[in-house]
């Protein structure tokens, strides 16, 4: 990365705008990530992420793949803003003597990274995996009353679970929790953003470095979105076992049978007793499709300096 100074506000647009870009890209497959790693063995309606996004669209229509994408679409923003610039900044702050970053040095400012941005990221998740779930298990009951046979008054169709909003969700939590309600499984996540950045942040550095020209100070945009890419599929899956976990700890509503945890340690141990090790890996492959070409994205936007142009432009010309 280029140790040129970049203003706050374009490093926040920069991140804003990568993050939209991204999400609306990519948020079915999220979706699908969030539904396979919540059921458990014995209550598998899904098999794989083409068939929980084909059942989704079938039950729910269309637009049931992008449910909680409003919370991710409004929150992203600030999310990745603070990913990217407290990346930036810290990486500033370690080579202040002039020399280049250690390998250790990019770590530890990924570190900052990841802790900074869990103060977004956590009510983000907690309120998303609640709007993303709700469809899986309606569904879920809806199929096991058919095979109940449970009588139905008048011969009509049992009525339809209600699917909460996310401002129905925040409000509720705030009333029976207060805030500490939104950030439920905040140790979770900075057991999975944290390890998260210091892989990401490193590898999409040195990637990137290995296209760039001698002549030039910023790689091509398509060495950043493949660094981007491959930085991000590679840290998502390596992080993978904490999200299964964060996103377990996260859900409010359980299908039927399916086991409760009372934190980080005792939901790990349930899984790996009644499920094994592989359900660690529960959705990486979706996850490493959604992170791959969201940071990929986000990358090309901040390297490519959109919003540097549009400050400039929104300026005008210096006198």
């Amino acid at each position: 990365m280029a140790d040129k100074q970049i203003s706050l506000p374009a490093k926040l647009i920069n991140g804003g705008i990568a993050g939209l870009i991204g999400v609306t890209c990519v948020f079915p497959i999220d979706l699908a990530k969030t539904r396979l790693q919540n059921q458990q063995n014995g209550q598998r309606m899904y098999t794989s992420m083409s068939d929980c996004l084909i059942k989704t669209i079938r039950s729910e229509g269309y637009f049931g793949m992008y449910r909680g994408a409003a919370v991710n679409l409004t929150l992203v923003t600030p999310e990745k803003a603070i990913k990217l610039a407290a990346n930036d900044f810290f990486r500033h702050q370690f080579s202040k003597d002039g020399q280049k970053l250690t390998l250790l040095r990019e770590m530890l400012a990924g570190c900052g990274a990841g802790t900074c941005q869990v103060i977004v990221t956590t009510p983000m998740e907690m309120l998303k995996i609640q709007l993303q779930d709700a469809g899986r298990i309606a569904a879920q009951r809806k199929i096991l009353a058919a095979q109940a046979q449970l009588p139905v008054q008048g011969g009509a169709e049992p009525a339809e679970v209600p699917r909460p909003t996310a401002t129905q969700l925040t409000r509720d939590l705030l009333r029976s929790r207060g805030i500490a309600g939104l950030y439920k499984g905040l140790g979770a996540t900075l057991l999975r953003d944290v390890p998260f950045s210091i892989v990401y942040f490193p590898l999409f550095a040195n990637l990137n470095q290995l296209g760039q020209p001698a002549s030039c100070d910023k790689s091509p945009f398509y060495v950043s979105f493949l660094a981007g890419c491959v930085a991000g599929s590679t840290a998502a899956v390596a992080v993978n076992p904490c999200d299964v976990v964060k996103t377990r700890l996260q859900s409010l509503q359980r299908g039927v049978i399916e086991d409760t945890y009372s934190g980080f340690l005792d939901c790990a141990r349930k899984i790996l007793k009644h499920e094994g090790p592989s359900a660690f890996l529960k959705g990486a492959y979706c996850r490493a499709l959604v992170i791959a070409p969201l940071f990929g994205i986000a990358q090309v936007v901040y390297f490519l300096g959109i919003a540097e142009s549009l400050l400039g432009l929104l300026q005008g010309p210096q006198a």
